[in-house]
């Protein structure tokens, strides 16, 4: 079997841990019978020896096929890595949702989405990322007594992520840190109110509110801090015609939500100014993961 699992986009400014989109750039992972386990990689970390011999994905993988078979087989796996690791944009999310679904299918049993998702919060404590992983789109989630309840909205074609992906990493757990322990109440508001108008704008497409509505006061100028060029990212951005411009999860990717019609204008800006930062542009995934039998 063939599993393509997407990257994400998570937060999207005030929306800190519940809100998340899925990007059209993809880990692959074929699985194949063997006489005995077997792991090849290619792409993102390839050079990394420690993957071979500490995959994740592997053991999440057996964690839940031994679960649903009573013993363990042997697979070979093998990987095919686009999602940088460690920039914001999901690659674990990736590996623990194509983890659980490829083990499912393995096992030979059908399963929801909902199911693969409410798996995956047990390895993964807030659904951001894991949500579009699993559903694709636009997606706005929250745990409620240990299970995810999560509303999708798919994404209009005119709609283009433009990435701007640095040259180095920043630490999730280390960028938590950073954060304080107790926030005020106006600050609270602030962001409450914001997410609750870019949810409202996703799933009403009114575009032209995700400016204002993108804005955060909790999390992102506190991160953004530790690679200060990322704020004349922002800036350039929006100033270039960019519907909203975010710190991708916890960075060190920026996110930048573009119409089609000013994808270029935005992409070059970025490019001319930030020439030590990779800039891509990617489609938007309406999908989340998907299973292709070989």
């Amino acid at each position: 079997m063939n599993i393509k699992i997407p990257a994400t986009s998570a937060n999207l400014g005030p929306g800190f841990d519940c809100l998340g989109l899925a990007i059209a750039l993809y880990n692959e992972v074929c699985i194949k019978p063997s006489t005995y386990q077997s792991i090849s990689i290619k792409g993102e970390g390839e050079e990394n020896v420690k993957l071979k011999k500490n995959n994740i994905f592997v053991s999440i993988f057996y964690d839940v096929y031994q679960e649903l078979v009573g013993k363990k087989d042997f697979f070979r796996f093998e990987f095919y890595n686009a999602i940088p690791f460690s920039r914001g944009m999901g690659s674990s999310s990736a590996v623990i949702v194509g983890a659980i679904a490829s083990a499912y299918e393995m096992a030979g049993i059908k399963v929801s989405r909902e199911t693969i998702l409410n798996k995956a919060i047990l390895y993964e404590t807030h659904p951001d990322n894991i949500a579009p992983a699993v559903y694709g789109g636009f997606t706005s989630s929250v745990v409620e007594n240990g299970k995810v309840r999560t509303l999708k909205k798919e994404l209009d074609a005119t709609l283009k992520a433009v990435m701007v992906i640095p040259d180095r990493p920043m630490s999730t757990a280390q960028s938590r840190t950073l954060l304080p322990k107790s926030y005020l109440m106006k600050n609270v508001v602030y962001n409450l109110s914001r997410s609750s108008l870019l949810t409202a704008a996703f799933f009403s497409e009114n575009w032209d509110y995700l400016r204002v509505a993108s804005r955060d006061c909790m999390h992102e100028n506190r991160r953004m801090r530790q690679m200060k060029e990322l704020f004349d990212v922002r800036d350039m951005a929006l100033k270039n015609g960019a519907l909203m411009s975010t710190l991708s999860g916890s960075g060190s990717s920026f996110f930048n939500l573009v119409l089609d019609e000013n994808v270029d204008r935005v992409a070059m800006a970025l490019k001319s100014h930030f020439e030590m930062f990779r800039v891509e542009i990617f489609d938007l995934d309406n999908h989340g993961f998907q299973i292709l039998k070989s």
